[in-house]
């Protein structure tokens, strides 16, 4: 018997993977964290299957149910929103499943950040323009931030920020992070990536708080700071395709760069 925690992605369900789709439909037992994993996504589990929304239920419901499977030698499909490895809270469940001799694995799923730049249509690493994207988010009603891990230090990089759990706090994230980046940072704030009622709202530091809160956001939304995220369309070509830049794969300059 094995606990599969599996990331499904920010809401579509055709973000899915294929392994992910596979292991969730041959599960007889399907744990999914529906306030932010849509039903359709489990619909693939196999007909007969116990589904449930662990939504409402605390930890220790939740590990009951898996002893339960445990005991009848039954799989369980234990599937969270985005990546398991992000901000999943799958730490303290492997450490009950660690501590009954459960096996477990993990299946990773797309993240939040990356669905948005999709979204968005652009890459969040331009050459010479931002390298560099830094995954964290704000206390707030959450467990309390590791020492240093602050976001005056992070902005002290000029890295692109990825900020989950903050659009109650964009007032607090303004403050914090113009002096660094200035006022007319570019900010994006996506909203529910990947269902049917997503929503990207573009502004700057300045102005973004008095926009989420007209379109009156208060939770599930990641928000997104870095000049990366404005128009850009003068910036250095990178390296991987130059012709006069050799690599393994392509050991010689070609002539014509050469030339």
């Amino acid at each position: 018997m094995t606990v599969y925690f599996i990331g499904a992605g920010p809401g579509d369900p055709e973000l899915l993977t294929l392994k992910a789709a596979r292991v969730i439909g041959a599960c007889p037992v399907c744990l999914y964290a529906g306030s932010l994993v849509p039903p359709q996504v489990v619909d693939c589990a196999p007909e007969g299957a116990l589904v449930m929304d662990t939504a409402p239920m605390t930890l220790d419901d939740t590990h009951g149910l898996i002893k339960d499977a445990h005991a009848k030698g039954q799989d369980v499909a234990r599937v969270h929103s985005g990546d398991p490895s992000l901000y999943g809270a799958i730490a303290e469940q492997i450490r009950r499943l660690r501590a009954d001799g459960i096996d477990y694995q993990i299946i990773p799923g797309v993240p939040a950040y990356a669905a948005a730049a999709a979204a968005l249509g652009q890459e969040l690493t331009v050459p010479e323009v931002a390298q560099s994207i830094v995954l964290t988010r704000v206390s707030m009603k959450s467990t309390s931030m590791p020492e240093g891990e602050t976001l005056e230090n992070f902005a002290r990089t000029g890295a692109t920020l990825a900020i989950h759990l903050g659009v109650r706090n964009l007032r607090e994230i303004h403050r914090v992070l113009a002096p660094y980046y200035g006022e007319d940072c570019p900010v994006v704030v996506a909203y529910r990536v990947g269902w049917p009622d997503q929503m990207f709202i573009r502004g700057t530091l300045s102005d973004i708080h008095a926009k989420v809160r007209a379109e009156k956001i208060t939770r599930t939304a990641l928000i997104m700071v870095g000049k990366v995220l404005g128009e850009i369309s003068d910036f250095t070509e990178s390296a991987l395709y130059d012709p006069a830049v050799p690599h393994v794969l392509r050991p010689k300059a070609s002539a014509k760069a050469s030339a």
